[in-house]
């Protein structure tokens, strides 16, 4: 009888490496804080120049937008408007995933230790079920 991948690695290295890998990285994502400062006047861009800092607000990238959008309405084929609503939206996405922070919550070194041993213990068990630990086995 073949195992995990048809391989002899074993179904019972597959499914414990399986379970803890989905326990482990599931208490490693739930242990993580997201959070956003994304808003119409917050700060997406800055540069200096000509004797001056400027910012681009993510207001500001609405602008374009909306100029864009109203070419687009009014004729679709305008290529100019495309490329305002689409390099708009663009700044746009890449703004709100620049202001997303991560952090850990906060838990003793030993929950994240049982942590770690889960998520890549498991993923070492899983990997392991899918090789061959015996070539001499035949092939049925």
């Amino acid at each position: 009888m073949r195992g995990a991948g048809g391989t002899a690695g074993g179904l019972g290295h597959f499914f414990i490496g399986l379970i803890m890998m989905c326990g482990g990285f599931y208490m490693l994502l739930n242990a993580i804080s997201v959070t956003s400062s994304f808003g119409m006047g917050m700060r997406l861009y800055g540069f200096s120049g000509a004797g001056g800092n400027y910012q681009i607000t993510s207001g500001m990238i609405m602008i374009p937008f909306i100029f864009g959008l109203g070419l687009i309405f009014y004729n679709s084929k305008n290529i100019f408007g495309w490329l305002l609503a689409l390099g708009s939206m663009t700044g746009l996405i890449f703004g709100v995933i620049s202001s997303i922070r991560f952090t850990f919550k906060t838990m003793s070194s030993f929950d994240l230790i049982v942590i770690l041993v889960l998520a890549f213990g498991g993923l070492g068990l899983f990997l392991r079920s899918l090789k061959s630990l015996d070539a001499n086995l035949p092939d049925e």
